[in-house]
């Protein structure tokens, strides 16, 4: 093992939107840029479709996009956070066209805004019709590539995060199967989500929230873990990760059906254009039932589908479908988590020399349930808060590290079963006890499957704590909302003690019924 030091360069995790523009914010402060794979590759943001939402339309303001993203949120948003969120988002939008974005404009050369779940005004901005994140990847990865002062270190994989005296000391990384410590004493996690837990997800594979390992091994804080938004409409087929169909269809008048024709949403409250978290309870609920659920687009675009969202044509074609002439078959997939590493208005994780950027973090923007195309917004606002707290921070130095023990490669493969069943959409008390006592011992071992079962369990321990139903968090043995209800925050201590708890429970219960028997 080699051991760098950085002379104090912070040192960033993560190469989607969230990393580059960090990366970027902080510029000319020299940093290094980590990667697993090609700067934007295996990343979310590469995938997004939708847009970043926005109150640029005449007939719109921060105060009307604030209320629809505090509706969504379910009462559980840190109202502070979002109002600066969506007062500064104009401004992103100007800042990304300066740095080479182009997004869809109307032939009068205004911006084209979309139409998305529970927004009251045509916000969303978008680029190529529906590969917005494909396009504001490029732009930034080749921005960042111009900064002589980023350090990129692609196929690169964090493995962990070095802590003296509760600060973090470093990093513990491998690539080219060689391990790596680089000693710094700031560490901003940008590492995206969590659907790779999942059988049906929408994000990367490798996106299984390895973030939130690094940063819960290392004792810091999480907060809101149970709340995991399911998008309503993936493509219902054997690709993985399972292909988006961006809910801008839906913004543009497209329904969901069952295999018989029923609008099986005409008498929801917003139809197909409810929060996220109802629509797919929706759609579950039907597939649950026995009946196939097909997005159809043929009366509101017909022959003008391919033009407007050429991705999703593109993908439909693949799988056999031609969405001018026939539905789209669709179901559920892990797409969103609300959750993550606590942090304060700058980014701050409970650790010192720690923060966390984009959908690793929790802001308290999303709340319970994440408004649409408010992700990216989020990236691109508090990246430059994150780079403003980072710089600000003083580079610190340590006494010489010690070699580490280099935790394997993750892989969630053992874990996709046990979340996909406890953790989905609907969620009940018995399933998620008995997926706590599966979790338990291999978040405590030290293979390949460690670190996904970590952040499972800690999901599963938050969604046992509230016994609640609230925003994307469904309990089938609490279906009311508490009125008292609060952020819930866990550290991974915590959550061993929590399991050990509920495994003692289960052994005393055991033993009674033998007793009896």
């Amino acid at each position: 093992m080699t051991i760098n030091d950085l002379h104090g360069r912070p040192v960033i995790i993560g190469g989607g939107i969230a990393g580059l523009m960090t990366a970027l914010h902080l510029a000319p402060e020299p940093v290094v840029l980590i990667s697993k794979a090609t700067l934007g590759d295996e990343t979310s943001s590469t995938l997004a479709q939708g847009g970043i939402a926005a109150s640029l339309g005449s007939d719109d303001s921060p105060d009307l996009h604030l209320a629809d993203t505090l509706a969504a949120g379910d009462a559980l948003c840190d109202e502070a956070t979002a109002r600066r969120v969506v007062e500064a988002a104009p401004r992103a939008i100007e800042h990304l066209e300066r740095l080479g974005v182009y997004f869809d404009h109307a032939p009068s050369g205004t911006l084209l805004l979309g139409l998305e779940a529970a927004h009251s005004r045509r916000r969303i901005v978008h680029a190529g019709g529906d590969a917005t994140g494909r396009e504001l990847v490029r732009a930034l990865a080749a921005a960042v590539r111009r900064t002589p002062s980023i350090a990129i270190l692609e196929g690169v994989e964090v493995r962990h995060l070095l802590v003296e005296d509760g600060e973090i000391a470093g990093v513990l990384a491998v690539g080219n199967g060689d391990a790596t410590t680089l000693a710094t004493n700031r560490v901003v996690l940008a590492t995206g989500g969590i659907g790779g837990l999942f059988d049906h997800t929408t994000n990367p594979l490798g996106s299984f929230g390895q973030g939130l390992a690094l940063a819960a091994r290392a004792g810091a804080e999480l907060a809101d873990l149970e709340f995991v938004q399911f998008h309503p409409t993936a493509l219902n087929g054997p690709r993985r990760p399972t292909p988006l169909i961006s809910e801008a269809v839906r913004g543009e008048g497209a329904v969901l059906v069952n295999e018989h024709g029923r609008r099986f949403l005409a008498d929801t409250p917003g139809g197909e254009l409810a929060p996220r978290d109802v629509v797919a309870r929706g759609v579950w609920r039907q597939l649950r039932a026995g009946h196939r659920v097909f997005l159809d687009a043929r009366q509101c675009l017909g022959p003008r589908f391919a033009e407007r969202f050429p991705a999703i044509a593109s993908l439909c074609r693949d799988a056999g479908i031609d969405p001018a002439e026939e539905p789209i078959p669709v179901r559920p997939a892990a797409h969103y988590h609300m959750g993550g590493v606590a942090v304060d208005a700058e980014g701050r994780s409970s650790l010192r020399g720690l923060w966390a950027c984009g959908e690793v973090a929790r802001t308290g923007l999303h709340g319970g349930n994440r408004l649409a195309s408010n992700s990216l917004i989020e990236a691109l606002t508090s990246s430059a808060w994150v780079a403003t707290s980072v710089a600000a921070a003083s580079p610190g130095r340590h006494g010489r590290l010690k070699p580490a023990i280099v935790p394997p490669r993750p892989d969630a493969s053992r874990i996709h079963p046990v979340a996909s069943h406890a953790l989905g959409i609907e969620r009940g008390g018995e399933a998620l006890r008995q997926a706590a006592k599966m979790l338990a011992p291999i978040a405590a071992g030290h293979d390949a499957a460690s670190d996904p079962a970590l952040v499972a369990l800690m999901i599963t321990i938050a969604a046992l704590r509230r016994e609640e139903s609230r925003g994307s968090h469904f309990r089938t043995d609490f279906p009311r909302r508490d009125t008292q209800s609060r952020s819930l925050r866990l550290t991974m201590d915590e959550t061993l003690e929590a399991a050990a708890v509920l495994a003692d429970a289960a052994s005393a219960t055991e033993a009674l019924l033998d007793r009896r028997a």
